[in-house]
């Protein structure tokens, strides 16, 4: 991997969120797209409009962007996130990793990754 920009609809999709834009998020995926996020899969728009609108826009999340990796045409983004969801059992930080296939300029897949370090 490489370290890259935020450009196009990956800076657009994170904008968007952080702006708590629920039609502006939803229209940077794919119709046909999906969102993994924490071990849960949303599968086509409609269920990534409820995702966003329960768990995005809903729980005011925010996404400080710490770092943006290349790996051949996908963008790896970890950032820290904010909001009002639940914070039960979770650090006071939370740094996730944001896997983002894109293709002809719309997110087709997202998977979102709490990661732990390896421990060897």
């Amino acid at each position: 991997m490489k370290e890259t920009d935020l450009t196009g609809i990956v800076a657009e999709h994170i904008e968007t969120i952080n702006a708590h834009d629920l039609d502006g998020a939803v229209a940077t995926f794919a119709a046909d797209a999906y969102v993994n996020d924490n071990h849960r899969e949303f599968a086509g728009i409609d269920a990534i409009r409820r995702w966003v609108a329960k768990e995005m826009v809903g729980d005011k999340v925010t996404i400080e962007v710490r770092e943006v990796l290349d790996h051949y045409g996908d963008t790896v983004v970890r950032g820290a996130y904010d909001g009002t969801f639940d914070r039960t059992d979770l650090p006071d930080e939370i740094v996730l990793t944001s896997y983002f296939s894109v293709r002809d300029g719309k997110i087709v897949s997202l998977v979102i990754v709490f990661n732990q370090p390896a421990d060897y």
